[in-house]
């Protein structure tokens, strides 16, 4: 697939959405452009689904624009060829045969009949392509809706949790699958709340909450930020490694029952402390902030539905 810049970049421009009294989009804007994963993250009620239904032309904005290579949706010619989506896995009629469903698309698109055959075998599912959808597991959905997202073999592909339903292996495979989609050079928004599979896959995260964006920023970058200059420290003396780091000024929190995480001293500075006062320890690194970390951070105050903290007894 050769792609140019143009064809391959998403603009979401101020776009403004509410539904009666509820604000799902405030003022959102970000560009996507080609030859990376892109994250789409942030809490349930953030206005990820209202986004992606706008950017394809499923909903209308009050105000703002979605473009796909400079043009809207709806004025695409070929929109198949231009974008593939994945919005909902169990759209197909359950008693159509996965290859069925494909050329049926690719009918209507004027796709060649060949490249029905091309990407089941790129998403595995060539051995199953004639069983009737209605037999397949969800993680078999979700692969027939990735190859209808390939048909047309797109510049941009928009993915709203593709790893849903996918067995270790599958989610291994997809990992790869989304990288190597990129390296080709198409556009890949990858709308996910596993930050786990992200950290893996995504080159850049766009964090949104209450309908704004929060930060839309390198995953690297992020990591680092979110890492800080905090010094991870294992002991199985944690009360007295507390008490000493404390009172050399540093913060120090409990994060498991011989881990601590330690912010306000360097490295050097805690071995220094630690050996000097004889408390034993059994590894002293600098902390490396997990994407779960670093977007729990970001959006504390932008959770719309959050349960209390769990306490006492129940936490055991």
């Amino acid at each position: 697939m050769e792609t140019d810049a143009d064809a391959g970049t998403v603009q979401v421009k101020g776009l403004r959405k509410r539904f009666g009294s509820v604000t799902a989009l405030d003022g959102l804007s970000f560009t996507l452009t080609p030859g990376q994963v892109t994250g789409f993250v942030g809490p349930n009620g953030a206005g990820k689904s209202t986004t992606l239904r706008i950017v394809l032309g499923l909903d209308a904005a009050d105000d703002g624009e979605a473009l796909i290579g400079g043009r809207p949706y709806r004025a695409l010619s070929t929109p198949l060829q231009e974008v593939g989506a994945l919005l909902d896995a169990g759209a197909v009629h359950p008693s159509r045969r996965g290859r069925d469903h494909l050329l049926w698309l690719a009918h209507s698109h004027r796709i060649p009949v060949r490249r029905v055959d091309e990407v089941l075998e790129q998403v595995g599912l060539a051995s199953a392509s004639r069983r009737r959808a209605g037999g397949y597991s969800l993680g078999m959905r979700q692969r027939l809706g990735i190859a209808a997202a390939l048909l047309g073999d797109p510049p941009v592909l928009l993915l709203d949790e593709p790893v849903n339903g996918l067995d270790p292996e599958g989610i291994r495979w997809i990992r790869g699958f989304l990288k190597s989609l990129a390296r080709e050079g198409r556009t890949v928004l990858v709308s996910s709340h596993l930050m786990s599979e992200l950290e893996d896959s995504a080159d850049h995260l766009v964090v949104i909450g209450r309908g704004r964006v929060i930060a839309d920023t390198g995953v690297r970058e992020l990591l680092a930020a979110a890492s800080g200059d905090r010094v991870a420290l294992r002991t199985s003396a944690r009360t007295e490694a507390m008490t000493l780091l404390a009172a050399a000024g540093a913060t120090v929190a409990a994060t498991d029952r011989d881990a601590l995480t330690v912010s306000g001293v360097n490295a050097e500075k805690v071995v220094q402390l630690l050996a000097g006062a004889g408390v034993p320890f059994s590894e002293v690194s600098a902390h490396r902030a997990t994407l779960e970390e670093a977007y729990m951070e970001l959006t504390g105050d932008a959770l719309e539905f959050a349960a209390p903290p769990v306490t006492g007894t129940e936490a055991s």
